[in-house]
């Protein structure tokens, strides 16, 4: 099979282009066991392409005015030509990509595709996320209801909590004394070009995912058994290819405001503040996090802590064993982070009172042990288990050699 790639690839060493797609697409080496959580990465780039191409069509017709940006999004739904499409799928679009994303990245921390030699990969990953965080948190300000001005408000209050210069960043950040028109037209500045930032961070994560080699459910060497990515893995990537497009089109054909907030289809108004003001779905673990902390600085430190804690993995895994297949600690343990996980999101949908204050502190404890204590611990105890497994295998394996002898 190796020899078959590599001629395989000499085919187009003449042409650049058709050399590059050979390599890195058709004729890919990928590994043989892969199964169909290997699929989130192919469709999340697909998800990234639909967000750029509806984002481009919904920016021709978007007016970054705070007189007019909600009454922009009005004639979108209403005057232009298939807009309810253009804008149900962009804003639906974004939930998949989330829920693609976090999908990806609790299978890479179960298989342990954070492990060497694939530290960069990892942390490439871990920047496209933030990326997208704030490429997600700009847009949902744009349609101006009273969740996009109160949450760009709120959000960017946050920067106030930085000693010294915290003020100054927040006047820097509205382009004034309170969120206003300037904030509007640099959100929509900002909101328009991350994306293409994100793109050339993808390309990047992909170099050094075909520079690494691609993990595998048992975590073996990437030499062990190869085959082509064409014809054998695209119809995986097809297949979940299909399954997001029937899911994306349940949501934005029958049920497309399920996932946003009701009080964003009332106009923003600074004079009138939201009973409960809640970020989309995808930040609320990260927004409960900042809500359990009691000092502000603490809460914002805590909050970015929670994504920064991700890239330093490659660090904390102590374990000699790449897959949780083969770690039965690890494996268990591993469902209580999800399960924590999720009750962070359900907890940020919640209001600050009684007992949600002290469930949330509680989760909030939680996610940070897990990840900065019981994963280097788990690691520790795991080594040692193999390396006593591994001493009676060589004593075994040194008695039947003696009793082989005797008996001959």
């Amino acid at each position: 099979m190796q020899v078959y790639l590599k001629q395989s690839h000499n085919r187009w060493n003449k042409d650049y282009i058709l050399s590059f797609v050979d390599s890195h697409i058709v004729n890919y080496p990928t590994p043989a066991n892969l199964n169909y959580f290997w699929s989130y990465g192919s469709t999340a780039g697909i998800c990234l392409a639909i967000q750029i191409v509806t984002g481009v069509l919904l920016a021709m017709h978007y007016c970054p005015q705070l007189d007019l940006a909600y009454a922009s999004v009005e004639h979108i739904m209403t005057n232009v030509k298939y807009g309810w499409l253009i804008r149900y799928t962009h804003a639906n679009g974004a939930s998949m990509f989330f829920i693609i994303v976090y999908c990806h990245i609790f299978r890479g921390i179960y298989y342990g595709s954070y492990m060497f030699p694939r530290g960069r990969l990892w942390a490439t990953g871990i920047l496209i996320f933030l990326m997208m965080m704030a490429t997600a948190f700009l847009g949902y300000v744009l349609p101006w209801g009273q969740m996009s001005f109160w949450g760009a408000t709120v959000i960017t209050n946050l920067f106030s909590a930085i000693p010294f210069v915290g003020q100054s960043i927040v006047e820097w950040l509205w382009g004034g004394f309170s969120v206003s028109n300037a904030t509007l037209n640099r959100f929509y500045s900002f909101h328009y070009f991350l994306p293409f930032l994100t793109v050339s961070i993808v390309m990047s994560h992909l170099g050094v995912l075909h520079q690494d080699g691609s993990n595998n459910p048992l975590g073996i060497n990437k030499n062990a058994d190869l085959i082509t990515f064409y014809p054998y893995f695209y119809v995986k990537d097809l297949f979940s290819f299909f399954i997001l497009i029937l899911v994306l089109s349940f949501f934005v054909f029958f049920y497309p405001n399920v996932l946003g907030h009701s009080d964003n289809y009332i106009p923003g108004n600074p004079l009138s503040t939201p009973a409960h003001i809640v970020p989309e779905w995808y930040f609320l673990p990260f927004y409960a996090i900042l809500r359990s902390i009691p000092n502000k600085l603490g809460g914002v430190i805590a909050m970015f802590l929670a994504i920064i804690i991700l890239m330093l993995l490659p660090i904390l895994n102590t374990s000699s064993v790449r897959s949780s297949k083969f770690r039965p600690i690890f494996s268990k343990a591993y469902w209580f982070l999800v399960a924590d996980f999720l009750l962070l999101g359900w907890i940020g949908q919640k209001p600050v009172e009684a007992p949600y204050i002290g469930i949330g502190m509680g989760a909030t404890a939680f996610y940070f042990l897990f990840l900065l204590v019981l994963v280097p611990i788990i690691g520790i105890l795991e080594n040692i288990y193999l390396k006593e497994r591994a001493q009676v295998c060589v004593y075994s394996s040194k008695n039947s050699t003696i009793e082989l002898n005797k008996n001959k």
